[in-house]
């Protein structure tokens, strides 16, 4: 069988950053966080063809890459790539007993990533367009560091961002002081969105989105510990301020409760933690059948940001891609990845059209294995 796959290459590359402030505030109390680092797989098949994917981890990416080397990726060697869906449902069920979510769910999402990668391949056909879609040109928004809260590191960044043309920035603060600075700093020039990471009581996040509800903020994620409180974050959302999470859902029957429990205005799955492109696309067909705004997830470099902005190419629904507010000392190893411009045009090239510098590659990789 041409099709079948017959090795698969794994891939920890980690890659210095700018983040252009204070590097404590975003992870207190560890170690500051200076390099950014993608999990990526490249799936070979007998034919020669290949593809590109990526797997969630960040800090955690030795315990994905040790399920993909020992689990996940050998049960892949002999499949049929081009039988994306059927190959996908019988790898959730054989490895459902190891976790719906986490480090599993990341190691499928990579594979199904690198098989839709294959398929554009075969096809001749940019991804966006395999898909359903005719646009090649997107836009993307600003998701900022963690600065600590500092309110004049917010502004400028805030104001650097929009000059470069980005219709929106998101902050990674908790503090009403750096919510205001990177309002009055976009103006009317740009929307400001809110991603708190879970901090608060459901009274305290109420208590906020009633203090920040004039102020017209595009949205306040995630607000409540833990995340899986729906119900916490219904209440929240009832104080008139729009509402968003999802990045830590993953199974379809999850976010299908989330939805039902009338907990958010905007949806953001993760291609890198969800199940892949597979997966992207059973939640946003779901999403639309509840009225709920999809704004998926983004805060990576890799094939994960290129499959991000190809499934946003190939949706009617206006959306913008996440980038996060960085500059990669490397940028060869993933040239359409760009933090200085709010617009992107996906190459034409069929599938991802991911062509990262190999020896760029081979220089970041701080670990590597292949399976066959």
């Amino acid at each position: 069988m041409s099709h079948a796959i017959e090795r698969i290459e794994l891939a920890r590359v980690s890659v210095p950053f700018e983040i252009n402030g204070p590097r404590n505030g975003l992870r207190p109390g560890l170690a500051p966080w200076t390099r950014m680092e993608s999990l990526i797989v490249r799936v070979h098949c007998r034919d020669g063809a290949s593809g590109w994917g990526e797997a969630f981890g960040h800090f955690a990416n030795a315990g994905t890459a040790a399920i993909l080397e020992t689990l996940v990726a050998p049960w892949f060697i002999g499949k049929d790539a081009s039988a994306i869906g059927a190959s996908m449902e019988q790898a959730e069920r054989a490895f459902y007993g190891f976790g719906r979510n986490g480090p599993v769910r990341y190691a499928l999402s990579a594979i199904d990533i690198a098989l839709w990668d294959i398929a554009g391949q075969r096809a001749g056909l940019p991804l966006y367009r395999l898909l359903g879609g005719n646009r090649p040109g997107i836009r993307r928004y600003a998701s900022f560091a963690r600065y600590g809260g500092d309110p004049e590191v917010v502004a400028a960044n805030t104001a650097a961002a929009v000059e470069a043309g980005f219709a929106m920035v998101k902050l990674h603060e908790a503090t009403l002081p750096a919510f205001l600075a990177a309002r009055a700093a976009a103006g009317e020039r740009a929307r400001v969105a809110l991603d708190v990471n879970c901090p608060w009581t459901i009274e305290e996040a109420r208590a906020m989105a009633r203090r920040i509800a004039p102020e017209d903020f595009e949205w306040l994620e995630e607000p409540v510990w833990p995340p899986e409180d729906y119900d916490g974050m219904a209440r929240v959302r009832q104080e008139g301020v729009p509402v968003a999470a999802g990045e830590n859902v993953t199974t379809l029957h999850d976010f299908k409760r989330l939805f039902e429990s009338r907990a958010v205005d905007v949806v953001q799955p993760s291609v890198v933690k969800a199940g892949g492109i597979t997966a992207m696309r059973k939640v946003y067909a779901l999403a639309e059948s509840y009225g709920v705004r999809v704004a998926p997830h983004c805060y990576f470099w890799g094939p994960g940001y290129l499959a991000t902005a190809h499934l946003i190419a190939a949706d009617a629904r206006p959306m913008l891609l996440e980038t996060p507010y960085i500059a990669l000392e490397a940028p060869e190893v993933n040239p359409a990845f760009d933090s200085r411009s709010g617009a992107m045009t996906l190459s034409d090239a069929p599938g991802l059209g991911y062509a990262p510098d190999a020896a760029a590659l081979a220089r970041q990789t701080v670990w590597s294995a292949a399976v066959a």
